[in-house]
């Protein structure tokens, strides 16, 4: 008689926790998911895809602009929100039926219930039953975070409900800056809500190179987003239908919708950890882990925004995959947490890879900066104001290109080719001798031939 009930027991049914079911199933383990929501997790359901829908849905009103400048007439258009959001509703529902079938084509189940530890190897279910595994991966994602709780916090929605409103609000107050809130202040824009951006900082994107951040601020706020910097939401009043957003600094802004995306936090609660003696890092919020993503209790691991290391979908997808391979294909992996590309789906978008100037110039004694911001093709025929900026941090001293970061259209396409050359260690004489492809706004990055900056870091006597 087997010692456990299954070999590996997920929890939660996203991106990551699917793919270590899979191929963990591949290798001939017993596998049971639990989910107690929809399979596909944050990505899927109420993140990235129907984010990147709604992104591009916005980009066309902006591309009938243009396209007078090229020569066509179009009459009026209207946005139909609804359609919107249940032609959403309808390719979510397929991709979360298709997360369903590749975990049971894989031999794993599914459980749609709460699962808790009750210790390092027993799961209570929801049902009343208790399973034991081996081992137990803890998948379970992060939620967003609404802060402080301010007065009338109740009347404010995040990312979640955004994806779901009855009717595109005229007027949106947005608090927050970074992926999300930018991402959704480009979206209602795009559709014709006045969009006005809160953050507390100096400028938004925090932790993105400082020439980006520049950028996208004034690409942002040349197409009619109002950012306002240094101040929060204290407070919010509801009259009816509108609302009232009394901000730090004195002033109150008037809404039809009020969203906060000022950050998201690791799904550690409630989940029996304490009794399974899984400790939580007190850096982060998140489970602790180890570079093999081992909690503090042997047979337990944890892997994707849980943990709260790296919030990319794609990078839980490597950690279940690796953690699959190293636990039960007894090929022993470790995600490489370096040099992961990423993208701001924001208007414009953003795409980097690699190191900041800032992060650069603290690590390396000689860096090189090359920097090129122009106005793109399209718009000398559109007569949009708009330019692109692309940016390449280069280590002085070995020549290897240390960052790339590029701000303008298709720049997450770039950026995931140009990551491949960075990762590899390329250098800027493989950038030089590499032929441009024309016309086009990539081709920048292998025509930048003088830096626009030198620093040397002066050793300290």
């Amino acid at each position: 008689m087997a010692e456990y009930d299954v070999d590996l027991f997920v929890i939660g049914g996203g991106s990551g926790g699917v793919r270590a079911a899979r191929i963990a199933a591949g290798y001939g383990a017993r596998v049971v998911v639990a989910e107690e929501y929809r399979m596909g997790g944050t990505c899927v359901i109420r993140g990235c895809v129907p984010k990147k829908l709604f992104v591009i849905g916005s980009h066309v009103h902006q591309e009938i602009e243009d396209a007078a400048g090229f020569g066509w007439s179009i009459g009026n258009v209207s946005l139909d929100w609804a359609k919107l959001v249940a032609n959403k509703d309808k390719e979510i529902a397929r991709l979360e039926g298709a997360y369903t079938t590749n975990v049971e084509k894989s031999g794993a189940r599914i459980v749609k219930t709460r699962a808790v530890l009750e210790d390092a190897h027993t799961i209570r279910l929801g049902t009343g039953e208790t399973v034991t595994a081996k081992y137990i991966l803890i998948a379970t994602g992060g939620a967003p975070n609404h802060g402080p709780a301010i007065p009338g916090i109740e009347h404010v929605i995040s990312s979640n409900e955004a994806f779901h409103l009855k009717e595109l609000p005229k007027r949106i107050v947005i608090q927050g800056g970074g992926y999300i809130a930018l991402e959704f202040a480009g979206i209602f824009a795009g559709y014709g809500s006045d969009v006005t951006v809160v953050y507390r900082g100096e400028n938004i994107l925090r932790g993105f190179d400082e020439d980006v951040r520049k950028h996208v601020r004034a690409e942002m706020e040349k197409r009619g987003i109002t950012i306002i910097t240094g101040c929060t939401v204290t407070k919010v009043d509801k009259h009816g239908r509108d609302f009232t957003s009394h901000l730090s600094g004195g002033s109150s802004i008037a809404s039809d919708q009020v969203m906060f995306a000022i950050g998201r936090h690791p799904n550690v609660a409630n989940l029996g950890l304490e009794t399974a003696g899984v400790a939580i890092n007190p850096a982060n919020g998140g489970i602790q882990v180890d570079g093999w993503s081992k909690t503090s209790a042997d047979n337990i691991y944890a892997i994707g925004d849980v943990t709260h290391r790296t919030n990319l979908t794609p990078v839980a997808i490597r950690e279940g995959h690796a953690f699959a391979d190293t636990v039960f294909g007894k090929r022993p992996v470790q995600v490489d947490h370096a040099m992961i590309p990423t993208a701001v789906f924001s208007q414009p978008e953003v795409g980097t890879v690699g190191l900041t100037e800032e992060e650069a110039r603290a690590q390396f004694s000689h860096i090189d900066v090359y920097k090129a911001d122009f106005r793109p093709i399209k718009a000398t025929m559109s007569g949009r104001d708009t330019r692109v900026l692309m940016k390449l941090v280069v280590d002085g001293l070995s020549d290897r290109v240390l960052g790339c970061h590029i701000v303008g259209d298709c720049a997450a396409e770039i950026t995931q080719a140009v990551a491949i050359a960075v990762k590899m260690k390329a250098t800027k004489a493989d950038f030089d001798a590499t032929v441009a492809l024309h016309p086009t706004a990539s081709e920048e990055l292998v025509t930048m031939r003088t830096p626009t900056a030198r620093h040397v870091r002066q050793a300290a006597e």
